[in-house]
């Protein structure tokens, strides 16, 4: 009889440590992927028809510096683009640089400050671009824009992006020498 006690006692505990390690809070705010979504805080803009066709790095980049240039709530013609930009206003928006390009809905952004925007293109719909420059570690985009499926994105960071100034100079001198 006592032994049915003890057993149920264990359990209790057991369940009681399980609650509590589950609900406390989490010392890597990076273990839980954040999501941007279309007109969220963190949209810079949209282009439409956005890039239906196989373009280059240059253009996309093209794209996102021009959005970069447009006063905030604004909308603009060029490049064979209409361009939105947000209502929203950020800190600082350095130039676009292309860094890397890939598909699927979560993305790794690895280090703050790492990349600044990312643009993704929606097939039928347009692209968007956000401004991902104060987020870190895993990001999900939208797989669904006006029922349009997601087709791919790309990454842009800046010149200074995830190098220190002390290691740039080195890595220049190194490549410009030999």
């Amino acid at each position: 009889m006592q032994s049915n006690a003890v057993s149920k006692h264990k359990v209790l505990l057991l369940c009681m440590a399980f609650c509590g390690a589950m609900l406390a809070p989490s010392h890597d705010a990076r273990a839980f992927a954040v999501e941007v979504d279309i007109g969220d805080s963190h949209e810079l803009g949209f282009l439409w028809p956005g890039i239906q066709k196989k373009s280059g790095d240059q253009d996309r980049a093209t794209y996102v510096n021009h959005l970069l240039g447009m006063a905030v709530g604004a909308v603009s013609i060029a490049n064979g683009q209409v361009y939105f930009r947000s209502n929203h206003a950020f800190e600082s928006l350095p130039a676009a640089l292309w860094a890397s390009n890939g598909t699927g809905r979560t993305i790794n952004l690895g280090a703050s400050g790492l990349y600044t925007y990312l643009f993704a293109t929606y097939k039928g719909y347009g692209s968007e671009v956000w401004y991902v420059g104060n987020l870190s570690g895993i990001v999900t985009i939208p797989f669904l824009a006006g029922l349009q499926c997601l087709i791919g994105w790309t990454l842009f960071g800046t010149c200074s992006a995830g190098v220190p100034d002390g290691w740039r100079h080195a890595l220049a001198r190194r490549f410009l020498i030999g």
